[in-house]
């Protein structure tokens, strides 16, 4: 699993000649780099998609936490009224 974006990349952009791929990320507010060789490609895909498929269920995980928080909230608000 590893974070960030494969995009394929030129050295003479203009003929599109030259292409190798680059793997793009951050890390401890760090923005890095790095080359990928094409025998590399699959696996970096594959880590690549396993840390996607990963944020998204924190995410999912994250929202649902968030909700359980306010539904609790609001029934624990409907069972006491505020005492004046």
């Amino acid at each position: 699993m590893r974070p960030g974006s494969l995009s394929q990349q030129y050295k003479d952009p203009v003929a599109q000649t030259g292409a190798y791929w680059q793997l793009s990320y951050t890390h401890n507010m760090r923005s890095r780099s790095r080359y990928v060789r094409p025998a590399e490609l699959p696996r970096i895909k594959s880590l690549l998609a396993n840390f996607k498929r990963f944020r998204a269920l924190v995410d999912r995980c994250v929202d649902l936490s968030v909700k359980i928080a306010d539904r609790q909230t609001e029934l624990l608000r409907t069972a006491a009224p505020d005492q004046p």
